[in-house]
């Protein structure tokens, strides 16, 4: 980038911001202005009526105007000058003055109707009672049907918006035609009765009185009282005809859009009454509007609107333009630093034990990959005498002789056997566990329920807290009673953001966890730490106890033996591995058995797929093991098999590698870090032709697979507890630095 164009971005930021401030200084003047100078107003059509009555004479001359749709550039500019200068007593809009309902719009129009030097009067069209306009309309002009005298002629509003009101108008109706006395009637309805002679391309079926038997009652009784005319508007064009000699007049063209045609034109109604007749003309108007003034005036309108009427609308866009002038001014004058801060100052945690609060959603004897995880990085602090303590919520059969598990009270609890347990996040338990223990800081397993509860305690204790996400969430759209795309592409990853953002600092088991972080937006510090687990257990297994287990389980001495570790869940991607495993017993003649360890929701579901593909001989689902009897069912298998999609590295994966198992897996997050191609194992598509090639290779070609093995265990020594423990212990010291330099830094 050149130094004149580093020049430009600041000077750009710098007019951008001084332009916002303006532009808040001026909606902030022209609000203040207005509430001074446009006052409310109430029952106009009450004080206007009294206006006709006292100028009328003998006779009247009035004028009847339809779709000013709130423009001020025609109508209060071009049309009302016209009308003033026309002699006439009063004016009638037929409907549709405003352009819609909101209170902008009516504020609006009566700003632009106090330009007429006579009194003026509405009809309920559709554009008044929209968005529901109805209530503004009643507030600020009065009744929606309503009827006065004036100059030996009765006038007779009606609203044809509300069917509802259809029986009761027609009796009001009926009741006022009943006086005889009126030399002439008209009546005023916003919606056409009858089809115009001629058609518009803007006008459609649906802008007609769609009542028909309310439409031949109304006619029936106009013909019957002798009604001279009855004005309507609705349709942007002008029509008059005489049915059974009642004259329907449609005018729609005093603002609103017109075509400028023979049939759709700018016009008003020109209306003059004498004691035996009534004269009604068009007043055609030679007038337009370049549409750059058009779209100007649109705008001005809008921000008029926005900022006059609504409070609301006006803090809302005051607020975002403050927003704007905020992040402008930050952008510009704050210094910032995207470096990591490198000096920070670990030595006062160096040389002195650690304490570890951690709180997670689900813990042991609840047998999962994060329950296992806590367990194996607090057995990895304690070695290096760190003070651990873990809130959970309680279970069945837990061990109660652990006073650094604080248990939480369940409110309720899910699965097959209510292995998910829902912890009561307000349990004073939780308060207590945490003052008592004074932790440094705070290690959050789960960005929801209890982890909502413990960063608010821990903010509340002055102390750090380090979130570590372990679980893909938005594959467990399953569990939540919210439409499965809504959770999966919005709420999962706006909760993990929000969260780790609060966070001190984060903690994921592979760089992919991390790349997913850094891309929906996660700014903290990010420390990549792949879980740890217990090398040396899985290597140190009696043979003669394998076999007993491979005695207890049928299998036969040729047989290969596929173990897969994983809870019987839907996320876990089940259905494809039972579904590739009959593939592969399609291809190959080499003898197998798959064995799928673990628990869950779906094992009757599975069992019953597993009958009707006839893998009954095949395919076991062992069940839940105990973790100290796992070695052992590794040690059982010749490959490890796995499908799953959600995890952010499979710990399950590395615990076979350590027993020696090469592994087929589906490529996805976790487990692209973990096991490379056709080094420690095969990683494929979801695709079943690809994994069952994959996997025939595997148990047809010994020498490939002793290879692969070697290749396994060397992967997983590299992820023994101790080294996972102190790599997560040195993450804690810069956090707590962090934390430490962040409070004392000033602003």
């Amino acid at each position: 980038m050149s130094r004149l164009s580093r020049q430009l971005t600041p000077r750009r930021l710098k007019l951008a911001f001084y332009l916002t401030l303006i532009a808040i200084l001026v909606l902030v003047g022209y609000r203040i202005y207005l509430s001074f100078f446009e006052q409310t107003y109430h029952a106009v059509h009450a004080e206007q009526i009294e206006r006709i009555q006292a100028r009328a004479g003998d006779g009247l001359h009035f004028a009847v105007v339809g779709n000013i749709n709130n423009s001020v550039g025609l109508f209060e500019r071009k049309m009302i000058p016209m009308l003033n200068r026309a002699d006439l007593d009063f004016v009638v809009s037929a409907g549709n003055a405003v352009s819609g309902g909101g209170e902008d719009k009516y504020r609006a129009l009566y700003r632009t109707l106090s330009h007429l030097e006579m009194p003026y009067l509405l009809t309920v069209g559709e554009k008044e009672s929209g968005a529901f306009g109805s209530f503004n309309y009643y507030e600020h002009f009065g009744p929606y049907f309503f009827g006065f005298r004036a100059g030996g002629s009765q006038f007779l509003f009606l609203d044809s918006t509300d069917p509802d009101t259809y029986p009761f108008q027609l009796h009001w109706l009926r009741e006022q035609l009943r006086d005889p006395s009126p030399r002439h009637r008209f009546i005023f309805i916003g919606h056409p009765m009858f089809e115009a002679a001629k058609e518009s391309p803007l006008d459609f079926d649906d802008q007609y009185l769609a009542d028909t038997a309310f439409r031949d009652r109304l006619h029936h009784l106009f013909v019957e009282h002798d009604v001279d005319a009855v004005f309507s508007s609705n349709l942007h064009l002008f029509d008059h005809q005489v049915q059974d000699g009642v004259d329907y007049v449609v005018t729609g063209g005093a603002g609103g859009l017109v075509l400028n045609d023979e049939t759709s034109f700018y016009h008003y109604v020109d209306v003059t009454t004498t004691d035996q007749a009534v004269s009604i003309q068009v007043k055609r108007l030679d007038i337009g509007q370049h549409e750059i003034f058009k779209t100007l005036e649109s705008l001005w309108f809008f921000i008029h609107s926005l900022f006059y009427v609504g409070r609301l609308n006006f803090l809302l866009v005051l607020g975002l333009l403050t927003l704007l002038a905020i992040k402008l001014y930050s952008a510009i004058f704050v210094e910032r630093d995207y470096y990591r801060n490198y000096d920070l100052d670990i030595s006062p945690w160096r040389d002195r034990p650690l304490r570890i609060a951690m709180v997670t959603n689900n813990f042991l004897p609840f047998i999962g990959g994060v329950p296992i995880s806590i367990d194996r990085l607090r057995r990895g602090l304690e070695q290096l005498s760190h003070r651990v303590r873990i809130i959970a919520p309680s279970y069945a059969g837990q061990d109660d002789r652990d006073t650094d598990v604080v248990r939480i009270p369940s409110l309720f609890s899910m699965g097959r056997h209510d292995e998910f347990r829902l912890a009561n996040p307000l349990s004073p338990r939780i308060r207590r566990g945490l003052k008592d223990f004074a932790p440094d800081l705070v290690h959050i397993h789960h960005p929801f329920w209890l982890g909502w509860t413990a960063l608010w305690r821990a903010r509340r204790l002055r102390v750090p807290t380090v979130f570590t996400y372990h679980t893909r969430l938005e594959h467990y759209s399953h569990f939540v009673p919210l439409p499965g795309p809504l959770f999966r592409n919005l709420i999962a990853h706006t909760a993990i953001r929000r969260f780790a953002n609060r966070c001190t600092g984060v903690i994921v088991p592979t760089e992919s966890a991390e790349e997913y972080l850094r891309v929906i937006g996660v700014t903290s510090p990010i420390y990549v730490h792949p879980t740890g687990i217990d090398f040396d257990r899985f290597q140190a297994v009696d043979p003669a106890s394998v076999e007993a287990l491979r005695r207890a389980q049928g299998i036969g001495e040729d047989e290969r033996v596929l173990v897969s570790v994983s809870r019987l869940s839907q996320e876990k991607n089940i259905d494809f591995l039972i579904a590739a495993v009959a593939e592969l017993h399609r291809r190959t003649d080499r003898g197998f058995r798959c064995l799928i360890i673990g628990e869950g929701e779906e094992r009757d579901r599975l069992q019953a797929d597993i009958e009707q593909l006839g893998l009954g001989d095949t395919v076991t689902l062992v069940g839940g093991v105990p973790p100290d009897e796992m070695p052992r069912y590794y040690h059982l298998g010749d490959a490890f098999v796995f499908a799953s999609k959600s995890e952010t590295q499979g710990m399950v994966i590395l615990e076979a590698m350590a027993a020696g198992l090469p592994v087929i897996a589906v490529r996805s997050s976790g487990i692209d870090d973990v096991v490379k191609n056709e080094t420690n194992g095969f990683k494929t598509a979801e695709d079943i032709d690809r994994w069952s090639s994959a996997a025939r290779r595997l148990i047809e070609d010994d020498t490939l697979r002793a290879a692969m093995a070697e290749q396994a265990v060397t992967t997983a020594r590299r992820h023994a507890i101790d080294h996972f423990a102190r790599d997560v212990a040195a993450s804690y010291r810069q956090i707590l630095a962090l934390y430490h330099w962040q409070e004392r830094r000033p602003g």
